[in-house]
Protein backbone atom coordinates (compact mmCIF):
# COMPACT_ATOMS: atom_id res chain seq x y z
CA UNK A 1 0.00 0.00 0.00
CA UNK A 2 1.30 3.43 -0.88
CA UNK A 3 1.92 5.88 1.94
CA UNK A 4 2.55 9.59 2.12
CA UNK A 5 6.30 9.79 2.32
CA UNK A 6 8.52 11.97 4.43
CA UNK A 7 11.90 10.38 3.70
CA UNK A 8 14.86 12.53 2.58
CA UNK A 9 14.24 12.16 -1.16
CA UNK A 10 10.53 12.92 -0.81
CA UNK A 11 11.29 15.88 1.46
CA UNK A 12 13.71 17.30 -1.11
CA UNK A 13 11.17 16.78 -3.90
CA UNK A 14 8.49 18.60 -1.92
CA UNK A 15 10.88 21.46 -1.13
CA UNK A 16 11.87 21.92 -4.77
CA UNK A 17 8.26 21.81 -5.97
CA UNK A 18 7.19 24.38 -3.39
CA UNK A 19 9.97 26.76 -4.40
CA UNK A 20 9.51 26.34 -8.16
CA UNK A 21 5.72 26.14 -8.47
CA UNK A 22 4.12 27.55 -5.27
CA UNK A 23 1.49 24.82 -5.22
CA UNK A 24 -1.90 25.21 -3.57
CA UNK A 25 -2.07 21.42 -3.18
CA UNK A 26 0.85 19.01 -3.02
CA UNK A 27 0.67 15.28 -2.33
CA UNK A 28 3.56 12.90 -2.87
CA UNK A 29 3.19 9.16 -2.34
CA UNK A 30 6.14 6.78 -2.19
CA UNK A 31 5.20 3.70 -4.23
CA UNK A 32 8.66 2.13 -3.99
CA UNK A 33 7.63 -0.85 -1.87
CA UNK A 34 5.30 -1.94 -4.68
CA UNK A 35 8.26 -2.13 -7.05
CA UNK A 36 10.69 -4.32 -5.12
CA UNK A 37 12.48 -6.55 -7.58
CA UNK A 38 11.44 -4.43 -10.58
CA UNK A 39 13.69 -2.32 -12.78
CA UNK A 40 14.79 0.87 -11.10
CA UNK A 41 14.39 -0.41 -7.54
CA UNK A 42 17.88 -0.48 -6.09
CA UNK A 43 17.00 -1.41 -2.52
CA UNK A 44 17.41 2.11 -1.13
CA UNK A 45 13.71 2.89 -1.45
CA UNK A 46 12.31 6.26 -2.47
CA UNK A 47 12.60 5.46 -6.16
CA UNK A 48 8.98 5.36 -7.38
CA UNK A 49 6.49 8.13 -6.62
CA UNK A 50 3.00 9.36 -7.46
CA UNK A 51 2.54 13.13 -7.40
CA UNK A 52 -0.61 15.23 -7.26
CA UNK A 53 0.17 18.92 -7.61
CA UNK A 54 -2.11 21.90 -8.09
CA UNK A 55 -0.55 25.25 -8.94
CA UNK A 56 -1.52 28.54 -10.59
CA UNK A 57 1.63 28.04 -12.70
CA UNK A 58 -0.26 25.38 -14.67
CA UNK A 59 -3.11 27.65 -15.79
CA UNK A 60 -3.48 27.64 -19.55
CA UNK A 61 -0.87 24.90 -20.06
CA UNK A 62 -1.46 21.48 -21.53
CA UNK A 63 -0.56 18.24 -19.74
CA UNK A 64 2.88 17.95 -21.35
CA UNK A 65 3.85 21.53 -20.52
CA UNK A 66 2.76 21.00 -16.92
CA UNK A 67 4.81 17.82 -16.62
CA UNK A 68 7.81 19.62 -18.08
CA UNK A 69 7.59 22.25 -15.33
CA UNK A 70 7.53 19.51 -12.70
CA UNK A 71 10.40 17.65 -14.37
CA UNK A 72 12.44 20.85 -14.56
CA UNK A 73 11.97 21.48 -10.84
CA UNK A 74 13.07 17.93 -10.03
CA UNK A 75 15.60 17.42 -12.83
CA UNK A 76 18.62 16.53 -10.73
CA UNK A 77 16.67 14.10 -8.56
CA UNK A 78 15.09 12.44 -11.60
CA UNK A 79 18.54 11.73 -13.01
CA UNK A 80 20.25 10.66 -9.80
CA UNK A 81 17.64 9.14 -7.52
CA UNK A 82 14.03 8.86 -8.75
CA UNK A 83 13.30 6.10 -11.24
CA UNK A 84 9.57 6.69 -11.81
CA UNK A 85 7.23 9.59 -11.20
CA UNK A 86 3.53 9.50 -12.07
CA UNK A 87 2.31 13.11 -12.29
CA UNK A 88 -1.15 14.60 -12.01
CA UNK A 89 -0.77 18.36 -12.43
CA UNK A 90 -3.66 20.78 -12.51
CA UNK A 91 -4.48 24.44 -12.06
CA UNK A 92 -6.70 25.58 -9.17
CA UNK A 93 -10.38 25.05 -9.93
CA UNK A 94 -9.86 22.19 -12.37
Amino acid sequence: MAELETGPVAAEMMKRLRVALSPTRLELVDDSASHRGHAGHDGRGESHFTLLIESPAFAGLNRVARQRLVNRALAELLVERVHALAITARAPGE
